[in-house]
């Protein structure tokens, strides 16, 4: 027979009906709240700002309801900007294989969610790659892998796209690399003019992309995806 679950009381409730051991050492340091048991600890920096955070904007971090807020959004953070400790080569993982083969190869509506380094909102869409391979061809998940790598930190879109362009040229080397971008951006719809409709296209056309007939083929086998 499985035990009952132990639930915390919810945001109504008073951080008094909390043990009265446990009450005293969140009064003494609100961020303290960390992992569970068996649950990898977020990082004490980043979990002390997001508590900082919460009383500048007049919160209280030791309500009942914020009180592993700060462990919960560090452990986000760290997530959304994993990036930063991506390395291309171990995302490839030697999937770069030799071939023939010199026709177009596309993959569309790649998900990608990143942040705005501007407002620290997000921004998100779908990525849209092709190459032409030149004697070498890689591993189809690894172009997904790839945007991952910079869409997981604090960018603009422009940039993005450019990144991942380029770093598909820098190692299959092939004829050409296309890569398009569409998203989304919070700081249009959440803020500002607040626009909840619009949508951002960035590309990047590198070698047999930039020739107008190569481009066009692309970006009508975009076009039909979507119809």
């Amino acid at each position: 027979m499985m035990s009952p679950v132990t639930m915390m009381p919810s945001r109504t409730r008073d951080l008094e009906e909390l043990p009265e051991i446990r009450r005293k050492e969140i009064e003494s340091a609100p961020c303290a709240m960390g992992a569970a048991e068996n649950e990898v600890d977020s990082n004490v920096a980043v979990r002390t700002l997001f508590c900082n955070l919460l009383q500048q904007i007049g919160e209280d971090p030791r309500r009942v309801g914020l009180l592993r807020t700060p462990h919960r959004a560090a452990k986000a953070w760290e997530h959304l900007t994993a990036g930063y400790k991506m390395n291309i080569e171990t995302v490839l993982n030697g999937a770069v294989f030799e071939e023939t083969y010199d026709e177009m190869v596309v993959v569309t509506d790649i998900d990608f969610y990143s942040m705005c380094e501007h407002h620290l909102l997000p921004f998100f869409g779908k990525a849209h790659i092709a190459y032409v391979p030149n004697g070498k061809i890689v591993g189809l998940s690894k172009l997904p892998r790839i945007v991952d790598v910079f869409a997981k930190r604090l960018q603009v879109q422009e940039r993005m796209t450019r990144e991942i362009a380029d770093t598909i040229n820098k190692y299959l080397d092939p004829l050409g690399v296309a890569v398009v971008c569409e998203a989304q951006h919070m700081c249009m719809m959440m803020r500002g003019v607040e626009k909840q409709n619009s949508f951002t296209m960035t590309s990047a056309m590198l070698g047999s992309f930039k020739e107008p007939n190569t481009r066009a083929e692309f970006m009508n086998l975009i076009a039909n995806k979507r119809s």
